[in-house]
């Protein structure tokens, strides 16, 4: 590597570091590493009494990898040529890998820090020991027949035995794509396990339902309360089902005032569940599927359901990929991929599994084939795609706020929803925020960004508030007073919301958890980081009805031919704690 450290420095600009050096100031410049990455790696030299710049370039990587979503480092295919020979041997030796202080963790080729290490190792360590732990014991006689009479129809075959392997094991994996009988598997599977409870105790079964975020927990236990009504439930049965209440996450393992990532239910003080079910778990990052596990009995089943080819969490870690992929071939069958699609019967399927697929030409095609759900467009058509169903959209939701009607205006928001890849640029939510916000708010005044009309997203959560992050509302004027009545049925006062934004366009990452009759995908106009595979298939499950993507052929092939790459250990490391767990 050619470092030329002649070239003149914007002193104004805060991604880069003054004064760096050596490899790790060229790499800043270059934008490989941020400024963070590099101060951190800095400082841990400092405190650890480490000079040699390969180790502080590996530190520095793997703060990178972090800040990325991955939970560590893999030097084998890092992007940058090592200063000298002798690399490895000289980070293994550092004092910031050696001692009980450690700070990094060194597995050739993977380098961690050893916060997410230890992460990975507990995760591990405590999946393997629920897979030792003797089966639940079952009636099989009535679960067998509870299973004929919920599972009855042909086409619930592939769900049936997903609840059969499920309800046989403490511990069990449910994937597949949006309508692939996901939520009907878990609502019938409790049914058949409050049967089997009631058969040997006096009390209801408890069970603990927990999404990644407010609004993921709402949309499951709406999804429950509909698959709860087929006619293959008794009236009791579904009376039950309607009573579950559905969590956040955090709010399942019960946060704590004094820390972030600390919770009242641990290792020490377990869950006090029969059945724990997880939806939406590719969103789960490494660090709460952690504190999870180690919080779930021995003896209660966890149930993590999610889509593996959705993206992955925003934070460290693509944990329901690599979890399934540690848990394949396990005892019992542990992972159930559920492929018969029940909702996605058209062309929109047919989309998803192109891209899925990985299948460039066929995603091309389809985009291509003038059908009526679908509208693939180049970018010099945006202005008109945005003037249709967004702009419409936007007036809706205003004139509801005028008719003081919020049901009509969150009925709206749920009709249409315009995803972007980026937040900020000009094909970035932000801007197409502000642009249909000027279409028709009454006073163009950046300086008050509360008007009556204005849909908002909750960013944040909010125990006083009771808001959590996900949460959609409308503003409205009450009396002069302006109140965001949001979808959950909370109505907060707007000047009390710290932590919302205006909800005419959202990220991709953002739209998980939520269905929208028709979506418009905006795709940058060049290659990005974030256009990915999984990113093009989360947009396209989104849309109900119909769905618009503004964009090329070239970036569609971009997006499906590259794959999210987040290194991590958890598979292999599951894979041989199972190898070595075997009699």
């Amino acid at each position: 590597m050619t470092i030329d450290e002649t070239a003149p420095l914007d002193p104004f600009d805060v991604q880069v570091v003054q004064g760096a050096t050596g490899v790790l100031g060229q790499l800043n410049r270059d934008g490989v590493l941020e400024a963070a990455d590099v101060h951190v790696a800095r400082t841990l030299g400092r405190l650890g009494g480490e000079e040699d710049e390969s180790v502080l370039l590996a530190a520095a990587l793997a703060v990178r990898a972090v800040r990325l979503g991955s939970s560590c480092v893999d030097l084998s295919t890092a992007e940058v040529e090592w200063p000298a020979e002798g690399w490895w041997e000289r980070v293994a030796a550092s004092p910031l890998t050696t001692g009980p202080d450690r700070v990094l963790v060194a597995e050739e080729p993977l380098l961690y820090l050893a916060r997410y290490h230890d992460l990975e190792v507990s995760l591990c360590e405590r999946l393997t020991d629920r897979l030792q732990v003797p089966p639940p014991d079952v009636d099989d006689p009535r679960l067998t027949a509870d299973l004929d009479r919920l599972f009855a129809q042909e086409s619930f075959a592939e769900q049936r035995a997903a609840a059969g392997r499920a309800a046989r094991g403490w511990t069990s994996v449910l994937t597949g794509g949006p309508g692939t009988g996901k939520t009907t598997t878990i609502a019938r599977l409790l049914v058949a396990l409050s049967a089997q409870h009631l058969g040997r105790s006096s009390r209801p079964l408890t069970v603990g339902l927990a999404a990644p975020t407010g609004k993921a927990s709402a949309r499951m236990r709406e999804a429950i309360v509909e698959a709860a009504g087929a006619e293959v439930f008794t009236d009791a049965e579904r009376t039950w089902l309607g009573s579950l209440e559905s969590l956040t996450l955090h709010r399942l393992l019960g946060p704590r005032p004094d820390h972030r990532t600390a919770f009242r239910h641990h290792a020490g003080q377990k869950l006090p569940h029969d059945v724990i079910v997880v939806d939406e778990t590719s969103m789960v990052s490494l660090l709460m599927m952690e504190r999870l596990v180690q919080a779930v009995s021995p003896t209660c089943r966890l149930v993590l359901v999610g889509d593996a080819e959705q993206l992955a969490s925003v934070e460290a870690g693509a944990v329901l990929r690599d979890v399934i992929d540690g848990l394949a071939g396990s005892a019992g069958e542990t992972v159930t991929r559920l492929t018969r699609g029940h909702r996605f019967e058209g062309v929109i399927g047919d989309l998803a599994e192109a891209v899925v697929g990985g299948d460039a030409d066929r995603t091309i095609d389809l985009l291509q084939s003038g059908d009526e759900a679908l509208t693939f467009v180049g970018p010099e058509a945006l202005d008109r795609v945005v003037s249709v169903r967004p702009r419409a959209q936007a007036h809706a939701v205003a004139q509801a706020a005028l008719d003081a009607d919020a049901d009509a205006g969150l009925a709206a928001l749920t009709e249409h929803r315009l995803l972007c890849a980026h937040r900020d640029g000009p094909w970035g939510v932000q801007t197409w925020n502000e642009r249909l916000e000027r279409a028709v708010r009454t006073f163009p005044d950046p300086a008050r960004p509360w008007f009556p009309g204005r849909p908002v997203l909750i960013t944040r959560n909010d125990a006083s508030l009771g808001v959590h992050n996900g949460d959609v509302g409308i503003t409205l004027d009450d009396a002069g007073r302006l109140v965001v009545r949001l979808d959950t049925g909370r109505s907060v006062s707007a000047a009390r919301l710290a932590s919302a934004r205006s909800a005419y366009a959202s990220t991709v990452h953002r739209s998980q958890g939520s269905e929208f009759e028709h979506v418009t995908l905006l795709l940058p106009q060049e290659e990005s980081l974030v256009l990915t595979r999984e990113l093009l298939y989360t947009a396209i499950t989104r849309a109900r009805t119909s769905l618009t993507v503004v964009g090329t052929p070239d970036v569609v092939r971009a997006a499906v031919e590259r794959r999210t790459a987040r290194a991590s250990g958890v598979a292999q490391r599951l894979r041989e704690m199972r190898a070595a767990a075997r009699p």
